[in-house]
């Protein structure tokens, strides 16, 4: 269904040069942090703004100002969330130390703390990626590809300097995968998590869980791992032959 955002006479109002009076970051803050709760336990297309002024006990128009629209309340509100969100290489050191490929297998395995520990920046996280209209989703894009806020492109880098990922591939390919994959992947996780009759027998979640992680990183070390020294070392050879 199109939001707000649909217009193609005009772009959104959070695109526009709108010159805004001067207002303090302290209301800014009040009025994110309203509208994140507002937006998380409402969707994107259910939130009115009107609400979330009457929550704060201010004017509609006040907040009109400081984001310009509902569209640019909320993309300030995306941005906030998964900016809270840790990057790959925030990890242990002992986990560090193991490569490219455990740290992915890490944060996969801690999935499930998207639901318990920070259930409300990922939720504002699928509405931005599955539940805003075409225009707020490009902006969104633009964001991530900009700010790279889980620190992606730093890892790819951290996997070709220790020659765990092949480096016949284009960076930017790899990163854009890593982000694909592993998004949805999570996604498919926590979709188990939240209603495990989808996708399992009564007892089997973890076991099934733990599977699932190897066979994505294994398919995953396929796509973009570097091959083993000893393949490499036949590969010379029958070159050279």
């Amino acid at each position: 269904m199109p939001g707000i955002a649909s217009n193609r006479v005009s772009p959104p109002l959070y695109q526009r040069q709108v010159k805004l009076r001067p207002r303090s970051e302290a209301k800014r803050t009040r009025i994110v942090e309203a509208a994140t709760q507002h937006f998380a336990e409402h969707g994107y297309n259910a939130a009115r703004v009107g609400d979330i002024a009457g929550n704060l006990g201010i004017a509609k128009g006040s907040i009109f100002q400081h984001f310009g629209s509902k569209d640019g309340l909320f993309f300030e509100v995306y941005k906030r969330a998964v900016r809270s969100f840790a990057k790959y290489l925030d990890v242990p050191p002992d986990i560090r130390e193991e490569g490219f490929f455990e740290i992915l297998r890490y944060w996969l395995a801690r999935t499930e703390h998207l639901v318990h520990e920070d259930w409300i920046p990922y939720r504002i996280s699928l509405l931005g990626n599955y539940g805003t209209d075409l225009i707020l989703k490009r902006e969104i894009n633009r964001f991530l590809i900009s700010e790279d806020p889980y620190g992606t492109v730093e890892f790819v880098r951290f996997g070709l300097n220790r020659s765990e990922l092949r480096d016949d591939l284009d960076i930017e390919m790899m990163v854009s995968m890593i982000d694909w994959m592993v998004e949805r992947f999570q996604d498919a996780l926590l979709t188990a998590e939240l209603d495990p009759g989808l996708f399992r027998r009564q007892g089997e979640l973890a076991e099934k869980k733990e599977a699932r992680i190897q066979q994505f990183l294994a398919m995953l070390q396929r796509a973009i791992g570097s091959p083993p020294a000893a393949q490499r070392q036949r590969g010379h050879k029958n070159h050279r032959h």
